[in-house]
């Protein structure tokens, strides 16, 4: 097979020759392109994105990090299913805190390392924040009272 495929190539055989395939073309069949490469080779792993545990460990015991942020939030959707809204959504930004301490305290926390460190634990944290927040002020009976929220909604609401 030669290396650039003719245009009556079928798409297997394009595969086959050049390893991807091209959306078609006004022209009509596929092309074989080197615009997106099957896998990227030039990107680094996030800081902190291997392995938990050593690698003859089992599977669940390498991504204990993840693991444990999934199972907790997990247990708090579980918790709001059976109508204890309040600790069920408190419980899920803990989980998510406990995610962005986990990526800031420990050297190697598998795929709960997405990004950069920094990036992480600022997404975890904050989003983990926000919905403690909104759970504490959720009605009825809030927790947490932000007295300028109300007349922010009574002004844009009047106007």
């Amino acid at each position: 097979m030669s290396a650039e495929p003719d245009h009556g190539a079928s798409p297997a055989e394009v595969t086959e020759a050049k390893g991807h395939v091209s959306a078609p073309g006004p022209d009509g069949p596929k092309k074989a392109t080197r615009r997106f490469p099957l896998f990227t080779r030039d990107t680094a792993r996030p800081e902190g994105g291997g392995r938990a545990a050593p690698g003859d460990a089992p599977a669940p015991a390498r991504q204990w990090p993840l693991l444990s942020v999934l199972s907790t939030v997990g247990l708090g959707l579980l918790l709001t299913a059976f109508d204890v809204f309040r600790v069920g959504t408190i419980l899920i930004g803990l989980a998510l805190v406990g995610g962005a301490v986990m990526r800031w305290a420990l050297p190697s926390v598998g795929m709960l390392a997405v990004r950069s460190r920094f990036t992480d634990m600022v997404t975890y944290g904050v989003l983990g924040v926000a919905i403690v927040l909104l759970a504490l002020m959720a009605q009825p009976d809030p927790l947490l009272e932000i007295p300028f929220l109300g007349d922010t909604l009574h002004r844009t609401i009047t106007t």
